[in-house]
């Protein structure tokens, strides 16, 4: 029997680059994109509007935006933490230019972090990210959001399932496009991610799409993709290479990589739209762009 096809998001350009020591040029984030949207990426999170004392590499995102391919089959997403960053988004498409086309919020699921990561505590950030919601579809700016630590937290521990849900159930108010569990330090296992997804799913009813993303930090990333999968979530963020973690969190490590959670699902019956081998060969070009092998098994194996 056939089964669902999935949503990749390609987060390598964002998430993926965000925790690079090393500077990468404007025009190399310009390559890899193209090189993304080449391998059947049709949804790439491109850049995120912060602080660039907080995430230098995220320095250039309007000059990556303004060279953007002017494709009308691809979305291109804008990471925002605040309402001056859903500004600086709504300014990429001033005069006229394509800009980026969604914002994605964040709100974190634990006060430490949520401190630590954007200076807010879980009652401050669901006031903020309710108010950037309803501040960008006034102007019309497509929105969705990502509860982040949904699975554990580096510096509280555990995060229970019901702090995660309340989070959500405020947040569905707003009515997102979706709303996205991460696992930012990669502790959740497959009966986790099967027990929260399947609370989310059944929260949310068809109303609002549920994401996944996941961190490959302890190994179960992609267990807990296809726990996901199962669970009836048919959006994915996955980063080509399996790079990324976030500047906040302790030894957090990848994401999963694009090409392993492609592997996976093709495996399975399940189609992403993505072209394996043409992900892998870009895996190859971006090694050498960063003089080190990336993480992906399924690259490395190839």
């Amino acid at each position: 029997m056939d089964l669902e096809n999935i949503e990749l998001v390609e987060v390598g350009p964002r998430d993926g680059l965000q925790n690079e020591p090393d500077i990468i040029s404007t025009d190399a984030k310009l390559a890899l994109i193209e090189r993304m949207i080449g391998y059947g990426a049709r949804r790439l999170e491109v850049a995120s509007f912060v602080h660039p004392q907080r995430v230098p590499q995220m320095a250039d995102a309007e000059g990556v935006i303004a060279s953007l391919p002017d494709r009308k089959d691809c979305t291109y997403i804008g990471l925002v933490l605040n309402k001056r960053g859903v500004m600086r988004a709504l300014a990429t498409r001033d005069d006229g230019a394509r800009g980026v086309d969604q914002v994605g919020c964040v709100i974190v699921a634990s006060d430490t972090f949520g401190q630590k990561n954007q200076g807010q505590t879980i009652a401050e950030g669901l006031a903020e990210t309710r108010a950037m919601l309803r501040f960008a579809k006034v102007e019309g700016l497509r929105a969705q959001v990502t509860i982040s630590a949904a699975f554990g937290c580096p510096f509280e521990g555990e995060v229970k399932h019901d702090t995660v849900l309340a989070i959500a159930e405020e947040l569905a108010i707003e009515a997102p496009e979706e709303i996205a569990l991460a696992d930012t330090i990669g502790v959740g296992t497959p009966a986790e991610v099967t027990q929260l997804f399947g609370r989310l799913g059944a929260l949310l009813g068809d109303t609002i799409p549920m994401r996944a993303h996941f961190h490959n930090t302890r190994g179960t990333g992609i267990a807990n993709g296809w726990a996901a999968y199962q669970a009836g979530v048919r959006i994915f963020d996955a980063s080509l290479g399996g790079l990324g973690g976030c500047p906040f969190a302790p030894r957090a490590t990848g994401n999963i990589a694009t090409e392993d959670l492609v592997y996976m699902m093709a495996r399975s019956g399940v189609d992403t739209g993505i072209d394996l081998d043409a992900a892998i060969a870009a895996n190859k070009w971006f090694a050498d762009v960063l003089g080190r092998e990336l993480p992906s098994a399924v690259a490395r194996a190839a």
